[in-house]
């Protein structure tokens, strides 16, 4: 079992910054990536931004790429997403998440096997 806990969230203004932590404990040897996640009211859950617990390769999905930067550290078992130049359509429930399998597509939330229980981010216009 993997468990993990997400810190950060808040409300922002357009254009500022905000950092979300994650921070794994547990089985973390088995885990082989961690991503990012958002879910608004009404819609589906969307891929943000992944990296590999090993390599350390990344990858973002198009809105936020240039503005987010998805981090690891191994020693802490963190990760963490540094959110810059936010717009009010990042306003979203992020979510922490871990998978333990050795393929895996990056944007699957079905792929991956624990979540955090979210973080409230607002960005107001």
């Amino acid at each position: 079992q993997v468990q993990l806990v997400e810190s950060g969230g808040g409300l922002v203004q357009e254009g500022g910054s905000l950092r979300l932590s994650c921070e794994a404990s547990g089985r973390t040897s088995s885990t082989y990536g961690m991503a990012w996640f958002r879910q608004t009211p009404g819609k589906v859950r969307e891929f943000v931004a992944g990296i590999r617990w090993n390599t350390g390769s990344t990858k973002y999905a198009d809105p936020v790429k240039g503005r987010f930067t998805i981090s690891k550290d191994n020693v802490k078992n963190t990760v963490s997403l540094q959110m810059n130049f936010l717009k009010p359509e990042d306003t979203a429930v992020y979510y922490c998440a871990a998978v333990t399998k050795i393929l895996y597509t990056w944007f699957r939330g079905e792929d991956y096997d624990y979540w955090g229980q979210g973080t409230q981010v607002t960005v107001s216009s």
